[in-house]
């Protein structure tokens, strides 16, 4: 609107008298303030009487189609700053209450051990706040497990088809599900093979988990055939802190057979085999090679030959840190009141298998002879969780860089060898 003409208040007077009935619309809110605040400083409204005042008021009535209320808000604001500025609306956005350092160290945690769940993850936390002294650790250890989760979605953070078995009809063994009653050394093995390439077969790893504590073992072999198994099972079994009681496999040839069943009867196990129809019989060990030997060495080939870096490493590195850095769920069972069994997970059982193993009534007499709980609990509070997660994360990088050489060697043997035959 131009109203360069109207210089005074007997001009403003007139254009109000003589635009009776007429009415305007069309203006934004901006445009609106800047225009008040442009005719209030021409009239020096200020210094204005009552009158004058008045008239300037209904003035702006008129052109803005405001109410008297807010001409009123908007005249008092001009009075007392000397300008009207439109509010810019700004979104209530909730407190932060995890900094971006804070979100960093769940981010670190979650690539050291490899994205565990939730309440797996919180425990972690809590322990390196309150078992290993980490004080950065302190306001991200109470954090919530749906927290968790939460973060893990958000910005600021990055950033099956089953084949059944076929029945083998064998002696060996007994069909029978494993029965603990809460003591560990009764232990489900399984084979794990790490994969094929170019008509070449990979390395087989050998899982062993204690039923009861999930104390677990892992070893390499080049084939799983009975004079490989027979060489590197023993050592296995004496890997376990406690005495073995109980051995229970799947159906396959690799551990039924007369060789394993031989050592075993040397060294007083019992040995069970799954019943058919029952897939859940061997499914701790098995949920165990996805989350634990899948997680952390994949899918990609590993020679044959790699076999004894693998089981140094094992050894080393990936054995203790399942065993004693590494939270698992621990369930319970409840009976309703029509006498079915339910599991429940509560976040109170979450422990590692040596923290699951100590919370035993009476441990010390399932302890192999010169293993003490004294000798377990100073290795285990040597590092934090995270710091031997860090020393695994760079072993297993080195591992697979050395493993790469041997596949380079494998691969020129090949080659070699087929130009001979050519």
């Amino acid at each position: 609107m131009n109203d360069e003409q109207l210089e005074t208040l007997e001009q403003v007077k007139q254009f109000i008298e003589g635009s009776e009935g007429i009415g305007f619309k069309g203006i934004i809110a901006r445009e609106k303030h800047g225009w008040i605040e442009e005719v209030l400083r021409k009239f020096k409204y200020q210094r204005l009487k009552k009158a004058g005042k008045g008239l300037v008021r209904r003035y702006i009535l008129k052109v803005t189609g405001y109410s008297r209320a807010q001409v009123a808000r908007l005249v008092g604001i001009y009075q007392r700053s000397g300008r009207i500025k439109l509010t810019e609306y700004r979104r209530y956005r909730f407190p932060q209450k995890y900094d971006a350092a804070e979100v960093a160290l769940l981010a670190m945690t979650d690539e050291l051990h490899g994205w565990l769940s939730g309440p797996a993850t919180k425990r972690i936390l809590e322990r390196e706040n309150e078992v290993y002294g980490n004080s950065e650790f302190g306001h991200l250890s109470g954090i919530s497990v749906a927290q968790i989760y939460n973060l893990r979605r958000s910005k600021r953070y990055g950033g099956k088809r089953f084949t059944p078995t076929k029945p083998v009809i064998s002696k060996i063994g007994e069909r029978a599900k494993p029965e603990p009653e809460g003591q560990p050394g009764h232990i489900r093995i399984d084979t794990v093979h790490q994969g094929d390439m170019e008509g070449h077969k990979g390395v087989y790893h050998i899982n062993a988990v204690d039923a009861v504590t999930q104390w677990e073992v892992v070893a390499s072999v080049e084939r799983i055939t009975e004079n490989h198994l027979a060489s590197i099972l023993e050592r296995l079994l004496n890997q376990f802190p406690f005495h073995i009681k109980g051995f229970h496999s799947d159906n396959g040839s690799e551990f039924v057979n007369r060789t394993v069943a031989g050592l075993l009867n040397k060294l007083l196990i019992r040995f069970t085999k799954s019943r058919p129809r029952h897939p859940d019989d061997n499914g701790l060990v098995e949920s165990k090679n996805g989350s634990v030997i899948r997680k952390n060495l994949g899918y990609v080939h590993l020679p044959q030959a790699c076999a004894h870096l693998l089981n140094t490493y094992h050894q080393d590195y990936l054995n203790p840190y399942v065993n004693f850095h590494r939270p698992c769920f621990f369930p319970v069972s409840e009976t309703d009141p029509r006498g079915k069994v339910k599991k429940k997970y509560p976040y109170d059982m979450i422990a590692t298998p040596y923290e699951k193993l100590k919370s035993l009534p009476g441990v010390e007499s399932y302890l192999r002879p010169g293993v003490t709980l004294e000798r377990l609990e100073a290795f285990a509070s040597q590092m934090s969780d995270n710091h031997f997660a860090e020393r695994m994360v760079k072993a297993r990088s080195n591992l697979f860089k050395q493993t790469d050489r041997f596949s380079l060697v494998d691969e020129s043997n090949q080659l070699m060898s087929d130009s001979f035959f050519d």
